[in-house]
């Protein structure tokens, strides 16, 4: 029987070894990605607003804007707090305090903060401290002379003793003048009836000539003693009250009408309710960040391409550019063949060779792109240079046309477009214009994504990109998808 006993221990052991770690690898991944848009100064704009797109909750894309609205969705929940990035790196923190609706949607709104334990300007270098007694060091300092005739350090010398002598017969001394002294004498003589020991007490003036400083009393109107000099002037507080040009105004009571309304100080009785500051409409000087919110901790992954020769770096640009004003219609065509021109057409030709000139050399330089902005990723490690050129070309609002191209280059060095878009004003609500906001970590797999906002003339989404195996890939679009048309759809 113990044996049995024994032997049956053993499997209710196993069944508990001890304390179970929880594995940090298969707990549910939890990734928002919004825009935060500002006008003013960065780290202290003037207004703000975060707007939600997606929410990567344990492998799905959600739409940050509906996604477990209570009523605010998770995304701009208060205390929520997103990190602000620029090509994937950190520019700082931005809080969510409260949330609203703008045009149908969701937005938060906040607060700036800085990163923690950033670096910082350091501060300016200060000069050593250095005491009066310092022996270090072979800086010079400078020290009072003491003499035998000053006073100790502890106060004036006491009553009755007798000045030392200066060490230098040469130096002059200042003396006190006999007149004063027998002003001083005589002063002490008469209060007290014998002389002075070098103290003398308050009493009569002897010179009523001579000004005397009186101690006011507490009420400020009259003073300790009065004057000897009855015909002397004393200066007196007025005690009438200054003539007011109010009219006369009683204080109404407070309780007789709770109800009624009070005209109060602004921000000096508003200790709870603070009031922040909100972006409305689309300014033209509206800037956009990436802004990511994770549950976990993960290291930086910048994502701006470093190109190894600037020369490389000015001819993707310019192919790119070259190819962005064929699609919008600002490159001129091709000059016709000249034909065979007779003698006499020869001096017509002549005189006009001028002119011809200065307009075939305006042709000949390039449309303007307007709003022209060119960025170069590394969307993964070692992977080539991807591309993005956005710009529209330069007359009325209304008559504005808008192109964005992805392109990478291929195995020759040539530009190969892998993504196109040309949109036009009168028709953004069919076609909406692609402006890039950043490349971003939407999936937390460190590989980045291109986000582009989806702008119309009345709507806007926002939409998510991938690029591989030499193609754009649409992996998400805020709102459905509904606004708008894709040319990879």
């Amino acid at each position: 029987m113990p044996a049995l006993f024994v032997s049956a221990a053993f499997p209710a052991f196993a069944q508990y070894p001890g304390q179970v770690a929880k594995d940090t690898k298969d707990a549910p991944v939890l990734r928002s990605i919004g825009v935060l848009e500002w006008t003013g100064p960065e780290e202290n704009p003037k207004s703000s607003r975060l707007v939600p797109v997606l929410v990567y909750d344990n492998g799905e894309l959600e739409d940050g804007g509906i996604y477990l609205a209570r009523p605010e969705p998770l995304a701009v929940a208060p205390e929520v707090e997103y990190v602000l990035q620029e090509h994937g790196k950190a520019i700082g923190l931005y809080d969510v305090q409260t949330a609203g609706r703008q045009f149908g949607s969701w937005v938060g709104f906040g607060a700036w903060k800085p990163i923690p334990n950033a670096p910082r300007t350091p501060p300016k270098p200060t000069l050593p401290e250095w005491g009066m007694d310092n022996q270090e060091g072979d800086r010079p300092v400078l020290h009072r002379k003491h003499h035998a005739d000053d006073a100790p350090a502890g106060g004036a010398a006491t009553s009755g003793q007798a000045p030392a002598a200066p060490s230098d017969p040469d130096r002059p001394v200042l003396h006190k003048s006999k007149s004063a002294e027998a002003d001083d004498s005589s002063a002490g003589a008469s209060s007290t009836g014998t002389p002075s020991s070098g103290a003398s007490s308050p009493g009569a003036i002897a010179d009523s000539d001579r000004p005397v400083l009186h101690k006011k009393d507490s009420d400020g109107d009259t003073a300790t003693s009065a004057p000897s000099d009855p015909d002397r002037p004393v200066l007196h507080k007025s005690k009438k009250a200054p003539p007011s040009d109010l009219g006369d105004v009683s204080s109404i009571p407070g309780n007789e009408d709770p109800d009624r309304p009070r005209l109060k100080r602004g921000l000096a009785n508003m200790d709870t309710l603070k009031v922040l500051p909100s972006l409305v409409g689309l300014p033209p000087d509206l800037e956009q960040s990436v802004a990511v919110s994770d549950a976990r901790n993960r290291p930086e992954h910048p994502f701006i391409y470093t190109w190894s020769d600037p020369a490389i770096e000015a001819k993707m640009k310019s192919s790119l550019e070259d190819i962005a004003r064929e699609a919008l219609g600002l490159k001129p065509p091709a000059p016709a063949p000249k034909a065979k021109t007779t003698t006499a057409t020869q001096k017509t030709t002549t005189v006009h060779r001028t002119a011809k000139a200065a307009a075939s050399k305006r042709l000949s330089e390039p449309a303007p792109l307007v709003d022209e902005r060119f960025r170069a990723f590394e969307l993964t490690y070692g992977s080539e240079a991807t591309l993005v050129l956005t710009a529209h070309t330069d007359a009325p609002p209304a008559q504005q046309k808008f192109v964005t191209l992805i392109a990478q280059p291929d195995f020759y060095g040539n530009v190969q477009v892998l993504f196109k878009v040309v949109s036009d004003a009168a028709h953004l609500d069919d076609n909406p214009r692609l402006r890039l906001v950043d490349a971003v970590d939407a999936l937390g797999d460190n590989r980045g994504e291109l986000l582009f906002e989806m702008r119309g003339a009345t709507e806007r989404q926002f939409a998510l990109y991938r690029i591989a195996r030499g193609q754009a890939e649409k992996l998400f679009v805020t709102g459905g998808g509904q606004f708008g048309s894709d040319p990879n759809n």
